[in-house]
C-alpha cells in the first residue's frame, strides 16, 4: 500500500484537477460524501452532529458534511473561520451549506462545543498541510474538541487529525485525539507511524475518484509493507536444494557478558533458513554461545580482547567461505575495531549485516560505505543511528522515514531503523513502513534475532534491500504471534525462533 505526506498528496491533487481536469469541487464534494457515510456509522443512535470547521479545503469538506447532515436535523457546525472570510472551494461549499439550512454558530475560544457524551464531533479543522503548530483559536478549537472527547464525545477526524504531522505521525503542537479517521485517496504516512496511528484510532482510506494517472505521475516514496507483498519477494526453495544452495552465513559476535547476542543470532540466522552458520568468536566465548545450538559451526578466533587489525587475516578468509556476514551483536569492540569492520568488509567482498556494536564502531556519518564491493545492510535503533548522524534520538524519531531514506542515500546502504513501525530504506527506492511488531519486542535480544535472519536471507540470494524488508517483516510477526501466546511482557527474544518458523510455515516456504 502506498504511503504519502503531506506534499505528495497535494502535488497529486494539482495533478488530478490542473493536468486531468478534474473539477476540484466535485472531490471536496467525494471527500465530504465520504465524511458523512463514516459520521453515520460512528454516531450514537440519538446524539448530534457537531461539526468543527476550520478555514482550509479541510474545513471545506467539513461543510459539505455539515450540508448532507442536515436532513437528519440533529447537526449543527461550528465555524473556526467565518463563512463570510473563507475563499475558494471551501467557500462554495459554505454557500451551499448555508443555503440548506445548517445551523452554523461561531467558535468563540475558550468556551466549550456544546457536545454531550452521545454526540460525534467531527474535526474539520486542519489537513494533511499544517507544518507548524496550531496557534490562537485554532489551538483552542483543538483543546475544545478534546474537552469533548473527554466529556464523552466521541471524534472523528477529516483526513487526518487536526494538529498531526501528516509526514511523521507526530503532533507538530496541540492535537485531536480521535476515535476514528477518515483520509482520503490514499493513506498517510503520520497515520501509520506513531504516535499518529494510535491518536487516529480506526482509519478509513476513502476512495474519492483520483485518477490513477494523477497517481502516477508523482514518484512514489514510501509503501506499507503487507503480508502478500513480503511473502511474494521470498520465493519457494528449490526441492532439488542442498544446504549449500540455501547459503552460508558467517556470524562475527559475542563478547563477554554477552555470548548471548551471539547465540541470538545464530538463532536468527538459522530458523532464517540458512543452510551452514558459522560463529567466528574467541575461543572462551564458545562454549556459552553454541550452547543449545548444535547446529551451528564455530571457529576459534587466535587472541584475546576486542577484535582488532590482528583478525583481519582471519576474518578474511573466513569471509570467502561464506555467501554472507553478519558483524555485531555483541562483540568486543575496541580501538581498532573501526577500521578492522572498514579494511575487512573491503577485503570480504560479501554481502554484509551491521548491527549493535558493529553500528558503535563506525565512524559518525560512515560515507566510505559507498566504496564497499558488496551491499551493506544497517540495523540501527534510533539511538544508535541518532550516533552516526550526530543528531539526539528524538530528533531521529521526528523524521523516522525521512531520515532512514537520507541516510540510505548518503550512505549507499540499506537502513533498517528499528522500533515501533520500522522503516526499511535503500538508495534509489520507496521506503518501507513495517506493520509487524509490538512493544513486547523492546527487550534485549529480538535485535540480535533480526541481524541473523537478515544474514540468512542475504546468504539464501535476496538481495539487500528484499531481504531487509523479507525479515522485518517476518521478525516483527513472530513478536505478534508470540504476544499473543504469552502476552507483551512475557516476550522473550529466543521466542522469536520457533515463531519465525510457523511465519514460514504459514507461507509455505
Amino acid at each position: 500500500m502506498r504511503l504519502v505526506g503531506g506534499a505528495e498528496m497535494r502535488a497529486i491533487d494539482r495533478a488530478a484537477i490542473g493536468g486531468l481536469g478534474v473539477p476540484s469541487l466535485e472531490l471536496m464534494e467525494r471527500a465530504g460524501r465520504a465524511v458523512t457515510e463514516a459520521a453515520v456509522r460512528l454516531a450514537r443512535p440519538d446524539g448530534r452532529f457537531v461539526v468543527v470547521c476550520g478555514g482550509g479545503n479541510n474545513g471545506g469538506d467539513g461543510w459539505v458534511a455539515a450540508r448532507l447532515l442536515q436532513p437528519s436535523g440533529r447537526v449543527r457546525l461550528v465555524a473556526v473561520v467565518a463563512p463570510g472570510q473563507l475563499t475558494g472551494d471551501a467557500a462554495a461549499m459554505a454557500r451551499r451549506a448555508l443555503e440548506a439550512g445548517v445551523t452554523v454558530l461561531p467558535f468563540v475560544d475558550g468556551a466549550p462545543l456544546g457536545a454531550g457524551p452521545d454526540d460525534l464531533v467531527i474535526d474539520a479543522v486542519f489537513g494533511t498541510g499544517l507544518s507548524r503548530p496550531a496557534e490562537g483559536r485554532f489551538a483552542a478549537a483543538i483543546e475544545a474538541i478534546a474537552a469533548a472527547r473527554r466529556g464523552g464525545s466521541r471524534v472523528l477526524s477529516v483526513d487526518v487529525p487536526s494538529g498531526l504531522s501528516a509526514d511523521t505521525g507526530r503532533p507538530l503542537g496541540p492535537c485531536v485525539e480521535a476515535d476514528a479517521t477518515v483520509t482520503f485517496g490514499l493513506q498517510k504516512r503520520g497515520l501509520v507511524l506513531f504516535p499518529g496511528a494510535t491518536l487516529a484510532g480506526t482509519v478509513t482510506v476513502a476512495d474519492i475518484g483520483l485518477p490513477a494517472a494523477a497517481v502516477e505521475q508523482v514518484a512514489e516514496q514510501c509503501r506499507l509493507l503487507e503480508e502478500p507483498e513480503a511473502r511474494g519477494l521470498l520465493p519457494r526453495r528449490d526441492p532439488a536444494a542442498h544446504k549449500g544452495d540455501a547459503g552460508r552465513v558467517l556470524v562475527v559476535a559475542g563478547s563477554p557478558g554477552k555470548t548471548g547476542a551471539a547465540h541470538l543470532a545464530l538463532l536468527g540466522a538459522l530458523r532464517g533458513g540458512a543452510g551452514l552458520v558459522t560463529l567466528a568468536a574467541r575461543a572462551e566465548l564458545l562454549p556459552l554461545a553454541l550452547a543449545g545450538r548444535p547446529e551451528a559451526l564455530s571457529v576459534a578466533l587466535p587472541g584475546s580482547g576486542p577484535l582488532g587489525a590482528g583478525d583481519l587475516p582471519a576474518l578474511t578468509e573466513l569471509a570467502g567461505r561464506a555467501d554472507a556476514l553478519v558483524a555485531g551483536p555483541g562483540f568486543h569492540r575496541g580501538a581498532e575495531t573501526g577500521r578492522l569492520l572498514r579494511d575487512w568488509l573491503a577485503a570480504a567482498g560479501r554481502p554484509a549485516v551491521l548491527d549493535a556494536d558493529a553500528l558503535n564502531a563506525l565512524e559518525p556519518e560512515p560515507a566510505w560505505l559507498r566504496q564497499l564491493p558488496a551491499p551493506v545492510i544497517l540495523t540501527p535503533h534510533p539511538g544508535e543511528l541518532a550516533r552516526l548522524c550526530g543528531l539526539t534520538a528524538g530528533a531521529v524519531q521526528g523524521d523516522r522515514i525521512g531520515l532512514a531514506m537520507a541516510r540510505a542515500a548518503a550512505w549507499g546502504a540499506v537502513v533498517v531503523l528499528k522500533g515501533a513501525r520500522t522503516v526499511v530504506a535503500g538508495s534509489g527506492m520507496p521506503a518501507a513502513v513495517i506493520p509487524t511488531g509490538n512493544a513486547g519486542m523492546a527487550t534485549g535480544g529480538t535485535g540480535d534475532v533480526l541481524a541473523g535472519l537478515c544474514g540468512a536471507l542475504l546468504a539464501g540470494g535476496l538481495g539487500p534491500f528484499d531481504a531487509a524488508r523479507v525479515a522485518a517483516w517476518v521478525h516483527g510477526a513472530a513478536g505478534d504471534l508470540v504476544a499473543a501466546r504469552l502476552g507483551e511482557r512475557g516476550l522473550l527474544a529466543g521466542d522469536l525462533g520457533e515463531a519465525i518458523g510457523k511465519v514460514w510455515a504459514r507461507w509455505g516456504r
